[in-house]
């Protein structure tokens, strides 16, 4: 139906379609906001959405409006919604779709498809593609609505789906046809299902609850980790309860960093290694023991003998990798606050010698760090620049950072303290790059807080043609690229030919000239002072504006901290 017209009407009584069918099951349920990119056969549906009082907001990519999507799952606990065209724009999708998955965001990606009939007789349709069998392999469920009357179911079930148990991707399949489709309007509105109480809370049993109690009160030298899953549970309050009636120490994983403020006297941030190693007693809110934490064993984890207490929603994540000795499964608000009650008045504090340790570990590291985060080197390091960055932070809480790179990502998530619950944003379980527009433009969209999106050069090309997008809404985002002209490092050299390396970039690009061809703010900032001012009036104005940040081409190592994970030629090794 094109743009203007009314819903159609008969002689049989009033008539809706597929299109409004969809619109009105979306704002039944609370929908505000749709990301994606607009095309055949899902156009005039954006185009109907909007006239509807819902925003759309059209991006350059399909991929980053599904990274988009997928944070504005984790910053609401309501699914992100990402609507792309059929075929190619589904494929492009569908990597922020196993994002989503494997970070445990609530998204819906919706797509427009080709028409069964000839899909499955394989007859060459405009971008045929059997999109249901493949999406099913790449999220926590997936269907497909063939008639207008099941659009008010199949919306709740994938509504559902998204956001209960352990949170996720679903897929849901839109024919070209279905929006056509024409019923009874009255008829239509009672097919339309609002969701009731889409992730009830799963309470757990008591007995779990006592167990966990009893190996954390006989703990030696315990310690808390924080995942992100504890801070999309938004139960801030009872988490910091639990921590602090506890007394232990508390480690939070980078997007759990805030829940309490990284400056808090049990965070044990700043002396990680040293709580890994030698703590006996692991209590893990939300967390997982995947690559992120050396599946809970190895060099990492020292010789000491641990037993592991894991919260989570999901039976299934405890023994992943090595025995938990007291799984409590259920919702994180419920599990923390069933602890906090069984603790009663008198928890016993844990040992000082313990908690002395970690303080000390953690004024040393700090203290070490301190020099490095205020030199004002020209060309910058990434100590010197991290340190500006840091500074702003704390002096503006309220901003939201989104941080991905290699060394940029690595030692951000070190220096910079994050103050507040989900103000820090990053690549997430899959190490992904290429979130960091998608999550900049949900965050200020979702919040209306200031965003500052610190981006390695690298990291930056996966998405930067939205900072047209950025600049078309007038969002207030600050992107700073950390330009060190390449991948690692900008001085790599091919010594078989005259192509350049292949982690090497143009040297000296001017990336803030892209800013400013779309109508924002560019500035060249070659050291830390220029750097502070920028990024200062860029949150002060709250305009649109891109920071080259040039960094010294020499700095930064292979992968970041991780480069143990690049399997190493055995040739070369032999030859070492």
């Amino acid at each position: 139906m094109p743009e203007g017209t009314t819903k159609p009407a008969a002689d049989a009584g009033e008539l809706t379609d597929g299109f409004h069918l969809l619109i009105d099951a979306l704002k039944l349920n609370g929908v505000k906001t749709i990301y994606g990119v607009p095309g055949i056969p899902i156009t005039d549906f954006g185009r109907m959405a909007q006239a509807e009082g819902i925003r759309v907001l059209s991006f350059r990519h399909e991929q980053n409006a599904g990274y988009a999507a997928a944070i504005a799952g984790y910053l609401t606990k309501k699914p992100g919604i990402c609507l792309t065209v059929s075929a190619p724009g589904f494929l492009n999708g569908l990597t922020a779709l196993a994002h989503a998955t494997t970070n445990c965001f609530p998204m819906i990606l919706m797509s427009g498809s080709s028409e069964r009939e000839i899909v499955d007789l394989q007859q060459g349709d405009y971008e045929e593609m059997d999109q249901l069998a493949v999406a099913k392999t790449m999220c926590k469920a997936a269907y497909r609505i063939l008639h207008a009357q099941d659009i008010g179911i199949g919306l709740a079930r994938a509504i559902r789906a998204a956001v209960s148990g352990r949170p996720g991707g679903v897929y849901l399949d839109l024919p070209a046809k279905l929006f056509g489709q024409v019923m009874n309007a009255e008829a239509g509105r009672k097919s339309l299902v609002k969701v009731i109480d889409p992730a009830p809370a799963q309470i757990p049993a008591p007995d779990a609850v006592k167990r966990a109690l009893d190996v954390l009160k006989a703990a030696k030298r315990p310690l808390i980790i924080l995942g992100k899953g504890a801070a999309y549970a938004q139960a801030d309050d009872a988490i910091r309860a639990f921590v602090e009636k506890s007394g232990v120490p508390f480690l939070p994983m980078s997007m759990a960093k805030g829940l309490l403020p990284d400056t808090h006297p049990q965070c044990a941030g700043a002396a990680r290694s040293t709580v890994l190693k030698d703590s006996d007693v692991v209590v893990m809110i939300g967390a997982r023991l995947n690559w992120l934490l050396s599946h809970g064993k190895g060099k990492q984890w020292g010789d000491a003998p641990k037993k592991f207490v894991q919260i989570d929603i999901e039976p299934k994540e405890m023994d992943s990798n090595v025995e938990i000795a007291a799984p409590v499964v259920g919702d994180i608000g419920s599990c923390v606050q069933a602890l906090l009650d069984a603790m009663g008045n008198a928890w016993p504090a844990p040992p000082v010698d313990w908690t002395g340790a970690v303080k000390a570990k953690r004024d040393e590291n700090v203290t070490k760090m301190a020099p490095r985060l205020m030199n004002n080197n020209v060309p910058m390091d990434y100590h010197g620049a991290l340190g500006v960055l840091r500074t702003i932070i704390k002096e503006r809480p309220e901003t939201i950072l989104v941080n991905e790179g290699a060394n940029t990502l690595d030692l951000a998530r070190g220096v910079i303290d994050i103050y507040k619950p989900r103000k820090r944003l990053d690549v997430g379980t899959w190490g992904v790059m290429g979130i960091g527009m998608g999550q900049a433009i949900a965050a200020a969209v979702e919040t209306g807080h200031p965003v500052l999106a610190v981006e390695g050069d690298s990291a930056f090309g996966f998405s930067g043609m939205e900072v047209e997008t950025i600049c078309r809404y007038g969002l207030p985002v600050c992107v700073v690229i950390f330009n060190n002209n390449g991948i690692y490092r900008g001085t790599d050299v091919n010594k078989a030919g005259a192509d350049p390396a292949t982690t090497v970039f143009v040297p000296g690009a001017r990336y803030d000239k892209m800013m400013e061809a779309f109508g924002g703010t560019g500035v060249n900032a070659t050291s830390p002072d220029d750097l502070r001012r920028a990024v200062n009036a860029a949150l002060d104005s709250r305009k649109p504006t891109l920071v080259n940040a040039v960094i010294d081409p020499s700095a930064g190592s292979e992968s970041g901290r991780i480069g143990n994970l690049n399997p190493q030629s055995a040739l070369k090794k032999k030859q070492a």
